[in-house]
């Protein structure tokens, strides 16, 4: 044990003891070690935006996106990561913190369940405690917040290939809080399976609460009287209650399965085909404060091809709502359901490319976005996005995305407040990461 000058000086004279100065060093010796194998990471995530036209009142309801980001300058997102991750101990044990400051933490929508206060730049994305259990070839277990198992796209931006969100990804839950167990059968085969408190990203919210909303007025009021739920006199101070709150035992349940490509399959090597469920309540299934039971089905796969560089992908997302009930006289099967592909190129080391088409049909007015469609409504989109790395740990591409309407109705377009006037919906994006 080396000490300095003055710690000897003080125990010479009496004022501090050498045994209290040992057990002073080795409890900082502790919690050096525990702090060597924490680290910190994050991303700042920027953006500019030009929607081509005239009016901002109806764009695309994907996630993250919205008339606040158009036409204009952005700070999306900061994120900061605390995690000790797990090591190869048999009882291994870490955690991860992952905190959102930005307008993108108000649309992840982690508020708790017991706070009376309004979003405001700031959301826990993830908060688990990480275990492993050595049964088998080990069980890893996440418990507290985190996101949810299924997708193709990552509710982290710079983790995906593109800077807009599918509307796949839009249909999905985001978080849960609960408990999660993943186990590796072999290097070919893993699973997932847990329980979490309901489908919605509300942290510690339950299935037996009742919620309720009040609309008065915004983009809602004339999609539900334009899809005929209410009558639009009757929209503006209706008060929707949540319908069928489950009981206080009631919880979500989810599980997945991957399949990987061993080595021995030539170029299809390291290829992923996964599938997912999410049951569960949702207290807030269309934005508006009204609760019901929701079921998430996933289906996706990576594949590598002979084309050195080239992968390609593929997601189908399907929402089931069952028949949601906004009043005694007013219920409706509501589902939606989108079908992606991907392509990928890595031409050189900094430049990438990245395609994505997708198709979306929905049953309901509201089921994504803040923006609602009106019922049975049929999108396509296709997106094209340049990636290329100029500066070290710095994200840098430009996003060129075309929305149309398939279903012969205008979605898109219209000033504040306004009844949509295009079939087109254009936007051409910057988006410049730097990670940490």
């Amino acid at each position: 044990m080396k000490l300095n000058k003055w710690t000897v000086g003080l125990a010479a004279v009496g004022l501090v003891s050498m045994a209290s100065v040992a057990r002073a060093e080795e409890k900082e010796s502790m919690l050096q070690t525990a702090l060597s194998s924490t680290t910190l990471s994050g991303y700042v995530d920027t953006s500019a935006q030009w929607n081509f036209g005239t009016g901002n009142a109806n764009l695309p309801p994907y996630k993250f996106g919205g008339a606040s980001k158009a036409d204009g300058f952005n700070l999306n997102l900061i994120q900061l990561r605390i995690e000790r991750p797990l090591d190869e101990a048999e009882w291994a044990a870490g955690y991860r913190v992952d905190l959102w400051a930005g307008p993108d933490a108000n649309t992840l929508d982690t508020l708790s369940s017991t706070s009376t206060g309004y979003a405001a730049d700031f959301a826990i994305r993830q908060a688990y405690i990480a275990l492993r259990m050595p049964v088998g070839n080990g069980i890893d277990w996440k418990l507290g917040v985190f996101d949810s198992i299924i997708g193709y796209e990552s509710v982290e931006d710079p983790s995906n290939p593109n800077y807009t969100r599918s509307y796949g990804h839009s249909l999905e839950p985001q978080t849960h809080t609960g408990i999660l167990a993943s186990y590796r059968l072999s290097d070919a085969l893993s699973v997932s399976a847990g329980i979490a408190n309901t489908t919605g990203s509300s942290i510690n919210s339950r299935a037996q609460d009742g919620s309720a909303d009040t609309i008065t007025g915004g983009p809602f009021a004339p999609a539900l009287a334009k899809a005929g739920i209410f009558a639009a006199s009757d929209v503006t101070g209706t008060t929707i209650a949540g319908s069928n709150p489950r009981s206080e035992s009631y919880k979500a349940y989810m599980g997945s399965v991957a399949l990987t490509a061993p080595d021995n399959m030539s170029f299809l090597s390291g290829s992923t085909i996964y599938a997912g469920i999410v049951h569960g309540y949702n207290n807030s299934v269309f934005g508006l404060g009204v609760g019901d039971v929701s079921d998430n089905y996933y289906l996706g796969a990576t594949l590598a091809t002979p084309v050195a560089g080239l992968r390609v992908g593929f997601a189908f997302d399907y929402l089931d709502l069952g028949r949601a009930t906004f009043d005694s006289e007013n219920s409706f099967d509501a589902n939606a359901w989108s079908v992606a592909g991907y392509a990928s190129f890595q031409a050189t080391e900094k430049l990438s490319f990245h395609a994505r088409l997708e198709y979306l049909k929905t049953e309901l007015s509201g089921i994504i976005g803040d923006e609602p469609f009106t019922s049975n409504q049929k999108i396509l989109a296709a997106t094209a996005t340049a990636q290329y790395d100029l500066w070290k740990n710095v994200l840098t591409r430009v996003e060129f995305r075309w929305d149309h309407s398939l279903s012969g109705d205008d979605l898109f377009g219209g000033n504040t407040f306004g009844e949509p006037d295009m079939k087109n919906a254009f936007m051409l994006a910057a988006n410049v990461i730097y990670k940490f």
